[in-house]
């Protein structure tokens, strides 16, 4: 399992902000129909289930997605405004057993086919909220008030296991 730690910068995180708020802006000027939020919340949702994937693909590319941001975003401001990059720390939610990663897998299959399913826009707000949840997903603090995130996908696997399970010798 790879624990290697994520180049998070204020950078990055506050272009991660800046999608959010572009996503949810809308969404609140609008008729705020919370079926509206489904396209961001799934890739959100996957984004962040992905900061715990760490040694697996997804893990891999939260952590690119992180690092590609951070460093983007420390470009961008150090271009504008000419200050140097101010890095911040990283952590991961929790932990995934087998079985719970066999639930953030069915939440990237079910997230792949509604992005597949979507028009142009809501194929940005996916996109969009899985680049949200992986970049906030690894600050510390909101790590700390996600860490239901990885239970709730263990909880969740491991019923279905002992569903599967039952009547064994």
């Amino acid at each position: 399992m790879n624990a290697a730690a994520v180049g998070l910068s204020l950078a990055g995180v506050a272009a991660a902000l800046a999608i959010l708020w572009a996503n949810l802006r809308p969404w609140w000027k609008g008729g705020r129909d919370p079926k509206a939020l489904i396209p961001y919340g799934s890739g959100w949702l996957l984004g962040s289930l992905s900061t715990v994937c760490a040694g697996g693909a997804l893990g891999w590319g939260a952590a690119g997605i992180a690092g590609l941001l951070s460093t983007g975003g420390d470009t961008a401001v150090g271009s504008l405004v000419g200050t140097g990059a101010a890095a911040l720390a990283s952590r991961r939610m929790g932990a995934l057993t087998p079985e719970g990663g066999i639930v953030v897998a069915l939440v990237l299959v079910v997230v792949g086919i509604l992005f597949k399913v979507s028009g142009k826009q809501d194929k940005r707000r996916i996109v969009g909220g899985v680049i949200t949840g992986a970049v906030l997903g690894f600050l510390p603090g909101i790590a700390a008030q996600l860490g239901f995130l990885p239970d709730a996908a263990n909880y969740v696997g491991a019923w279905g296991a002992s569903l599967g399970n039952k009547g064994a010798a």
